[in-house]
């Protein structure tokens, strides 16, 4: 029934004008807004739905990963445009000064939309 359905993922934020800010001006995505909504444009065709939720809670887990060729290269850019890295130092998760994670899985950097919600870039041979 469903698997010739074009399914698309969404999640929530607190302010979608922010959100539209954040994933349109600083991570340089194609955004466009409706009914209040918004759709990120991704690479290869795929939407992502973005709604906003007034009891928004961020996600604790990783929404959205973006396969890049170079993280050292995206984060170093990423930065300059004030995204901040998250530093992790868990038995399981350690990164290094920048944010990034090397040698346990595929070199992986984390940061966070506005509304808390975790994304990242990651190595795009993963």
């Amino acid at each position: 029934m469903l698997k010739d359905s074009k399914a698309f993922s969404g999640f929530s934020v607190d302010d979608i004008q922010k959100a539209k800010e954040f994933y349109g001006q600083t991570l340089g995505l194609k955004v466009s807004e409706s009914h209040g909504l918004l759709t990120l444009h991704l690479a290869g065709g795929n939407n992502v739905l973005i709604y906003p939720k007034p009891n928004h809670a961020p996600a604790t887990f990783t929404i959205l990963n973006f396969p890049v060729d170079n993280v050292d290269k995206a984060v170093d850019e990423l930065a300059k445009r004030g995204v901040r890295f998250e530093i992790y130092n868990t038995p399981d998760i350690k990164t290094d000064e920048k944010g990034i994670m090397r040698g346990k899985g595929p070199t992986i950097a984390w940061f966070k939309d506005p509304a808390g919600n975790i994304l990242s870039v990651l190595d795009e041979g993963t």
